[in-house]
């Protein structure tokens, strides 16, 4: 079997802070410019996709995608508490409106990890009125857009500061960190900084639960008609030794979150990576795996058994790849990574799985937040200096897909002659 079904959602995926530039009321904003930093450099005016939004549509409609993954930037919608801006809805909307103009599904995140700078000023997610307040922002955006919007999700990888307390194989500077908090607090006037990656993970989720179920329920009450759901970092966890802590982390890191998509219209499925789990948590990469720029192992092999995963606890509920990628300066080894996850999918699918899309991270090399601009994920290089695009040869590759609804004979990366844009 090398078909995909019919109506197979084939895209790319970015984010407001990582792509738009100048998300200056945003909490991630504040501590990209503080002493001390995490960030190696920051995001400044990123791809300029703030302004450049239908040149970057027009190109991955042109490639043969028929689906953008983007996100709206709460920052930017509701700059100060109880203060709406109808420039940045009506900026959305514009957004919206290309994709409809160009044959494109627009696929729509709320909450892609950038918080406005007034919500981490008040303590973020762990202070009793956010749940009040995200679902209000998604109401308010949702009545505005609704009626252009195909898909929507509510939060992207809410699930994220659970899976980082598992990692034991990274150095985190903790006093750094919480130098950071303080800073950022001060920077923002507040004796406090509630920001989605510093704070307390468990609290974070019971929040956001609560959350994702109350914008929903927004979103749904509004014009338009689309699935709402919520997209989900996993990771293939594999078991290492007879004593080992890997059903502890699923239940912690995934199974809540899992169970939320499974309330939901769809569950999105993010993942990139395996992680080898020992009687003490994770154990990092094993010696002599090829790595890519984010210090993960190469594996797309890791997409198949997440799939699998996700649908033995969601049920019947669809499923949306709404990331997978490889972050590398070789694009032939980002075609081998999509030749062989889509190979994967192939076999879900085989299986009765039922997997309706595959959107790629990423459309363009961006900001990769504290690793700033180096790891390069986008099936098109950016000339920062420039802003000039570049299609890279994976871009082709997974638009010839795309275009068929199923898997090419292609088995090395074509030069784009054979697929003109």
């Amino acid at each position: 079997m090398n078909q995909f079904p019919p109506g197979f959602l084939w895209g790319a995926a970015t984010a407001a802070h990582q792509v738009e530039g100048n998300n200056t009321n945003s909490d991630l904003w504040v501590l990209e410019h503080i002493q001390p930093t995490l960030f190696v450099e920051p995001s400044l005016d990123a791809c300029d996709h703030f302004h450049r939004f239908r040149e970057d549509i027009r190109l991955l409609a042109s490639l043969g995608l028929n689906t953008y993954r983007f996100s709206v930037e709460w920052a930017r919608i509701e700059p100060e508490r109880n203060h709406f801006s109808l420039a940045a809805l009506d900026h959305y909307r514009r957004v919206l409106a290309a994709c409809h103009e160009y044959g494109v599904t627009p696929m729509v995140t709320f909450y892609h990890f950038s918080s406005p700078r007034w919500f981490a000023a008040m303590g973020g997610w762990e202070k009793k009125p956010a749940a009040d307040l995200f679902a209000r922002y998604c109401e308010r955006a949702a009545a505005h857009l609704g009626d252009l919007i195909g898909f929507a999700s509510t939060f992207n990888e809410p699930n994220l500061p659970m899976l980082l307390r598992w990692i034991s194989n990274i150095d985190i500077p903790f006093p750094t960190v919480l130098r950071m908090g303080r800073q950022a607090a001060r920077a923002v006037g507040s004796n406090r900084f509630g920001c989605f990656f510093l704070g307390d993970a468990a609290k974070l989720q019971e929040a956001m639960i609560g959350a994702h179920h109350r914008a929903r329920a927004a979103m749904k009450s509004g014009p338009g008609s689309y699935p709402v759901g919520v997209n989900i970092s996993l990771q293939d966890e594999q078991a290492t030794g007879p004593k080992n802590k890997r059903d502890q982390k699923c239940r912690e890191v995934y199974d809540e979150w899992l169970k939320a998509a499974a309330q939901s219209d769809y569950a999105g499925i993010q993942t990139y990576t395996r992680c080898r789990v020992g009687k003490r948590g994770d154990l990092g990469p094993e010696e002599g795996i090829e790595l890519t720029q984010m210090g993960y192992e190469f594996w797309p092999e890791a997409l198949e058994i997440c799939l699998r995963y996700a649908h033995e606890r969601c049920g019947g509920v669809p499923l949306y790849i709404t990331e997978n990628g490889v972050a590398t300066e070789d694009d032939s080894r980002r075609v081998e990574y999509i030749r062989r996850a889509l190979s994967g999918v192939l076999r879900c699918l085989a299986d009765g799985i039922d997997v309706r899309g595959y959107i790629h991270w990423s459309l363009l090399d961006n900001f990769e937040w504290i690793m700033g601009y180096r790891p390069k994920f986008g099936l098109v290089a950016v000339n920062r200096l420039t802003q000039e695009r570049r299609i890279k040869p994976s871009a082709y590759y997974l638009g010839a897909i795309a275009r068929e609804n199923r898997m090419t004979d292609l088995l090395e990366a074509p030069t784009g002659a054979e697929y003109p844009v």
